[in-house]
C-alpha cells in the first residue's frame, strides 16, 4: 500500500461491500469486498476472494496497477509486408493442384466445366 503514488490514490474511489459466497456469518456481516474505481480512465476492479478487507485491498490495488500499466503500454507499429513472388507462386500452385484433385472426384459423366 505504501508504494502506490499519492496522485493515483487521489484519482481512485474505494468502496467496500459485503462479499458473497462461502464464509458463513463473518463474511455475511462484514464488508470485506473492495471495489476500486479509477475516475480518469473508468477502470473498475474488485477483490472479494479473502475474508480480510486489508488483503482484498492489496489484491485490488495490484489488479488496478496491472490494468493501468497495460493501458499505458504502446502497441508496436505494424510494418506492412508483401508476400514474395516465390511464395505467391507456391500458393497458386497448391490451389491449382487442390482444384484438380476436386475435379477428379466428380461423378463420371457429369462434365460441367
Amino acid at each position: 500500500m505504501k508504494d502506490i503514488p499519492q496522485k493515483l490514490r487521489d484519482e481512485t474511489l474505494e468502496d467496500f461491500f459485503r462479499g458473497s459466497g462461502p464464509g458463513g456469518q463473518h463474511r455475511n456481516k462484514t464488508e470485506t469486498g473492495v471495489r476500486l474505481r479509477h475516475i480518469p480512465t473508468g477502470i473498475v476492479v474488485t477483490a472479494t476472494e479473502d475474508r480480510s478487507q486489508m488483503r482484498n485491498r492489496v489484491v485490488a490495488w495490484q489488479r488496478l496497477m496491472v490494468k493501468l500499466a497495460a493501458l499505458r503500454k504502446r502497441k508496436k507499429k505494424r510494418i506492412a509486408t508483401k508476400p514474395s513472388r516465390a511464395s505467391r507462386a507456391r500458393r497458386l500452385n497448391e490451389k491449382r493442384k487442390r482444384g484438380d484433385t476436386k475435379k477428379r472426384r466428380a461423378r463420371p459423366g457429369s462434365e460441367d466445366d
